[in-house]
């Protein structure tokens, strides 16, 4: 989904990609890199979505609001890319976002490109992979004049839901605050809106 940073918070500064570290094996140990082509294929499909957001994130602030839309996820190139669009509306006005996904099968790693309509361009995305069905993805970015690192995760909870969060950490991945948190609800075809628009 829904970096988020760049693309919801709407920041208009050059991100700076972060790849986890890899990990080493002994010697005599085989290493089998996981094929995770299809880790997105629980979020294709047509879902409402619920978000709560923090006014001011890395603040002190802790005052908040929520907003509502549909977010629609199709595949591509047989899963290993997807594209998720979403759409909502909250007491800031309406809000139109795009993400790209690609499978990188070399370094088996997922990245995620983020964008808006207001301002059309993707940011450096962030990169990561799935382990145990949760996917994490990283990156590093200016907010407020310091370097942050980011963090998107997101899973399924079951057959017609998923969740996803957004955090900040302003002391290299120490400690992290979340101040974006998304719950999906699948929804069918038929009961798609047209639009979200107002």
């Amino acid at each position: 989904m829904i970096s988020f940073a760049r693309s919801l918070w709407v920041l208009s500064a050059s991100l700076l990609c972060f790849t986890p570290a890899m990990s080493i094996a002994a010697p005599d140990q085989a290493v089998t890199a996981r094929d995770g082509a299809h880790d997105f294929d629980f979020d294709f499909g047509t879902w409402k979505i619920h978000m709560w957001r923090l006014e001011h994130p890395l603040s002190g602030s802790k005052a908040a609001f929520t907003m509502d839309g549909i977010t629609s996820n199709h595949k591509v190139w047989d899963g290993r890319a997807n594209i998720a669009e979403v759409e909502g509306d909250g007491p800031h006005g309406h809000l139109e976002i795009l993400a790209l996904r690609l499978y990188d099968p070399v370094q088996r790693q997922w990245s995620i490109n983020f964008a808006n309509s207001k301002v059309g361009t993707f940011g450096v995305p962030l990169v990561g992979e799935f382990k145990d069905g949760h996917g994490v993805f990283m990156d590093q970015e200016p907010i407020n004049g310091r370097t942050m690192f980011v963090r998107f995760m997101i899973w399924s909870t079951g057959p017609n839901s998923a969740h996803s969060e957004q955090a900040f950490s302003d002391d290299q991945g120490k400690t992290w605050e979340t101040n974006w948190v998304n719950d999906y609800t699948k929804i069918s075809d038929e009961d798609k809106p047209q639009s979200v628009s107002k």
